[in-house]
């Protein structure tokens, strides 16, 4: 499988700040990966580092195997990139706007792709930018990126400010990109946006990298949502070893259990004469958590 974009133990210092610590992660041709942590672990950081815009301490950065400092430009003209805060020219219309960031690219500009943008946005290009909301603004920075044809397209919460409609939209067409064999990586925190898209995910936490791999491979690691109602009750439930936040209400326990231990809460449960048994699959955002309940945004 053919890498496209590559970091290999990158490391970013501020100050007495850490920022990055031996980053390393790849994303392959084709692939949509989720990056995720709060604000302050790292991930504006590393974008910025594979955007060129500032120079690691240590380790290596790649995209199409060129070093993402020294060969900036060259990348540039095939990777596009949407920032979660849009600035743009006042006093230009977000036509415009669109039409200055494809000329920017050098090639031939797909109209047609660029009108069906327009439309399933439902972005209005006639007005100026300076009377755009922010969900406005970052539709400009998102329909001339899908506009771009590029080969990897790199998203640092790009649907902030969108409604829950346009975000399904965007969905719609990272998996059009994807399908055409471009990289993505996404950077977001909504987690359903990112569990819904994404083939891998990579989790930072104060600038490491803490746990990274495909979606299945991840849920071993996460803890499935039970709810069970018995006859008799069962007091010591909540001192089991893999029985989590455990609470109780006319009968019916709620609690969090690891999943590798299934069978041993069906053997422990059994005798007390169970009248409902429900699980609910884990989800990213309970792996999530789990690596932050403990710590607070930084």
């Amino acid at each position: 499988m053919e890498t496209v974009i590559e970091m290999n133990q990158l490391g970013k210092t501020f100050g007495k700040t850490q920022a990055l610590k031996e980053v390393t992660f790849k994303i392959n041709k084709g692939e949509v990966v989720g990056f995720i942590g709060p604000n302050g672990a790292g991930k504006s950081t590393t974008i910025r580092i594979l955007l060129g815009l500032i120079q690691a301490d240590g380790g290596t950065a790649t995209i199409f195997g060129q070093d993402v400092w020294k060969e900036a430009v060259s990348i540039h003209e095939r990777v596009a990139y949407v920032p979660g805060d849009v600035n743009l020219w006042p006093q230009l219309t977000g036509g415009e706007v669109i039409d200055l960031f494809l000329s920017m690219r050098g090639k031939k500009v797909d109209q047609e792709r660029k009108a069906e943008l327009i439309k399933r946005f439902e972005f209005d290009p006639t007005k100026k930018c300076q009377a755009y909301s922010k969900g406005n603004r970052q539709k400009v920075a998102l329909i001339a990126a899908f506009a771009a044809d590029a080969d990897v397209y790199i998203f640092d919460e790009p649907t902030s400010g969108l409604d829950p409609l346009q975000e399904r939209v965007f969905q719609d067409y990272v998996k059009e990109v994807k399908a055409r064999g471009a990289s993505v990586l996404l950077s977001s925190h909504i987690l359903s946006e990112v569990e819904q898209i994404c083939d891998r995910v990579a989790i930072i936490r104060q600038g490491e990298i803490v746990e990274e791999g495909n979606l299945d491979d991840l849920r071993h690691l996460t803890r499935t949502l039970m709810t069970v109602k018995t006859k008799e009750a069962v007091p010591t439930l909540k001192d089991q070893a893999w029985a989590h936040r455990v609470k109780e209400k006319s009968g019916t326990y709620t609690f969090q259990l690891d999943s590798d231990y299934m069978n041993d809460f069906l053997h422990f449960i059994t005798p007390y004469s169970v009248v409902k048994l429900e699980s609910a699959p884990p989800k990213l955002e309970d792996l999530f958590m789990r690596h932050y309940e403990t710590v607070g945004d930084s």
